[in-house]
């Protein structure tokens, strides 16, 4: 049998998950347009992500500062370009002013240095604030408790708006097992937005990706980070 092609393992890929996407949209009270789907695109290459914005892909994610950059002259397509990664201070000086939100601001002094390159650039850059939502001592994030008051904290900021958050669970055998996670993340979310902070605009909850993201939706997510299930495994280095 001929090996299928990576547009063809694309094509059946994206087909699936938007129907999942839809179903567990509709099973949570909402209409499968609320929902976003970010295709990850860490080592895809510029032809397969160009193909797959043709095909319909609005949003896609990068999580490497140095890989994003290289990719930008090829992706020849219109495309709303998130940063998903673990984002150093050094680094946000390449990063403000190429991709229209930043999903994983993890702290303050990442909030602050974000502000003062965005307002030297005369930019206002969207950001997520990351929650370390599973409280794991080796992943970075906002603990549970400490959000709020950090989030008041860089919402005062200049060159930034607060759109939401972000947060990635603890690794469980049963996707199923992350509910609570989701659950207590959309609570948070829920709650924030109730409280109606300036320059806080609670409108995108990313949480979800290929192992979870039908759980995530039924809980709240309305965005979706997919690549290995989108593209089909790489070899990542």
């Amino acid at each position: 049998m001929k090996e299928k092609s990576l547009t063809e393992v694309f094509d059946e890929n994206y087909a699936e998950i938007m129907n999942n996407i839809a179903a567990s949209a509709i099973k949570s009270g909402r209409k499968p347009e609320e929902v976003i789907l970010l295709a990850a695109v860490k080592t895809v290459s510029t032809e397969l992500i160009n193909y797959a914005i043709e095909k319909g892909i609005k949003v896609i994610g990068d999580n490497r500062v140095q890989e994003l950059v290289s990719k930008e002259q090829d992706i020849t397509l219109p495309v709303e370009k998130h940063f998903i990664g673990h984002l150093q201070t050094n680094k946000v000086k390449y990063i403000v002013g190429r991709v229209s939100l930043i999903e994983s601001v993890d702290s303050v002094r990442l909030a602050t240095m974000i502000s003062k390159q965005s307002e030297k650039l005369n930019v206002v850059t969207d950001i997520l604030l990351e929650v370390n939502i599973g409280e794991e001592e080796n992943k970075s994030g906002f603990k549970i408790d400490e959000v709020l008051e950090c989030l008041t904290e860089i919402s005062k900021l200049g060159g930034i708006r607060i759109k939401g958050l972000m947060a990635i669970p603890p690794i469980c055998t049963d996707c199923e097992e992350n509910r609570k996670y989701f659950t207590k993340m959309s609570q948070l979310f829920i709650d924030i937005r109730d409280k109606k902070i300036d320059n806080v605009y609670m409108e995108i909850l990313s949480m979800g990706m290929s192992d979870d993201y039908e759980t995530a939706i039924e809980c709240g997510s309305t965005q979706v980070r997919i690549g290995t299930l989108l593209f089909g495994r790489r070899n990542y280095v």
